[in-house]
């Protein structure tokens, strides 16, 4: 692959989650709504890991040396695995107890348009920076189906964007969901289960990012 198609992939979802990620706090702060505020905890994980694979891509190109002379490639996968455990697990975790706490003590959404606005343009953005990165997936996976590449590559970029953009859409379709049925019912109880839904995603992109970078960081033949 290209390392350089996963840089292309990267940029293109780091200026999307950073838009999207003030836009969504600003929404929060006009709605009240839980299920915004984790959707924004969402894109500042998205966009610090974006940061960090970016850091990691140019540190591991460093040339071998006498102390480490098989070079620095796998330094990639260190910086996923931080970014696995450490933004993931616990923005989910903050979101599934934002989310309690508004089950708990429910209110109703002020200027609730705001929030659907928000979430239909973010809709728009990610389909949009997913799409980068479907294309430039599709020109290095051969005749690998997608799954398989994702599961397979010895280059984290362009599966960990691929995911990315892949929880980045489902978290904001139950996000609309959380916050379309609060305004239908009056019952801002939704608004909790949206933000509890998109906590549970956070946690298992956490799960399931560390395991791949765990398994990268401790070797795999190459594939044929």
């Amino acid at each position: 692959m290209s390392t350089e198609g996963g840089k292309k992939a990267i940029i293109a979802a780091l200026m999307a989650n950073i838009g999207i990620a003030i836009s969504k706090f600003v929404a929060f702060i006009f709605t009240g709504s839980s299920s915004m505020l984790s959707e924004a905890i969402h894109s500042v994980a998205d966009s610090s890991n974006q940061v960090l694979l970016l850091v990691g891509n140019k540190r591991s190109l460093k040339p071998a040396d006498e102390k480490h002379p098989f070079g620095y490639g796998r330094r990639r996968f260190v910086y996923g695995f931080i970014v696995a455990v450490v933004l993931f697990l616990i923005g989910g975790l903050f979101s599934l107890y934002e989310g309690l706490h508004k089950w708990q003590d429910p209110e109703p959404l002020n200027d609730w348009w705001i929030a659907v606005l928000v979430l239909v343009i973010a809709i728009g953005l990610e389909a949009f920076s997913f799409r980068t990165a479907l294309r430039e997936a599709n020109k290095s996976r051969g005749k690998r189906s997608l799954a398989n590449f994702v599961k397979d590559s010895r280059q984290p970029e362009l599966p960990v964007i691929l995911l990315e953009d892949a929880g980045a859409l489902v978290g904001l379709v139950f996000a609309l969901i959380g916050v379309g049925m609060a305004v239908i019912t009056g019952d801002g109880r939704w608004d909790a289960v949206g933000a509890m839904a998109v906590g549970t995603l956070l946690v298992v992109i956490a799960i399931f990012l560390a395991m791949e970078m765990a398994t990268m960081l401790v070797g795999e033949s190459a594939l044929p």
